[in-house]
């Protein structure tokens, strides 16, 4: 018996939809999300768990102040977008900057949020942008146990 290890090179999502019954949906969310995310990393971002309801989002935006910032939440989409007020070349006019290592370019930042997830808040503090989320699930939707009756 020989010893091989396979490496996943890279995500063939329509090669595994071949094997799956009942998991269209998904499996065509997963290609719809990889599609739109874009190649840039800016601005970098965690996302911080609290509990199992409770989780933070922290977006880096040194550079911008809070009116440049506008958060908004469309169906199931929680969408971060970041413009300057000046252009970098209005900057430059006011300032000679000898090295410039803080980005000022606009920025749009999307995250998808599951069903029932509500934003609590948003605060901007020391150049990290803190966005608080809350699952809150209705009643109507939790789980319900069944008292099982027998009869003798």
């Amino acid at each position: 018996m020989t010893n091989t290890q396979l490496h996943l090179r890279a995500l063939d999502i329509p090669g595994i939809q071949r094997f799956t019954v009942g998991f269209d949906s998904i499996i065509d969310e997963l290609m719809r999300t990889n599609a739109e995310q874009p190649n840039t990393n800016y601005p970098p971002y965690n996302i911080v768990k609290h509990t199992d309801d409770k989780f933070t989002i922290e977006l880096a935006v040194a550079g911008f102040d809070e009116q440049d910032i506008k958060i908004t939440v469309e169906k199931n989409a929680l969408l971060i977008k970041g413009e300057q007020r000046l252009t970098l070349d209005e900057l430059d006019q006011e300032v000679e900057y000898l090295h410039r290592g803080i980005s000022a370019r606009n920025f749009t930042r999307s995250f998808k949020l599951a069903d029932y997830v509500e934003v609590v808040s948003a605060t901007a503090s020391n150049g990290i942008l803190k966005v608080e989320l809350e699952r809150q699930v209705p009643e109507a939707a939790k789980p319900k146990t069944i008292a099982i009756n027998s009869t003798k």
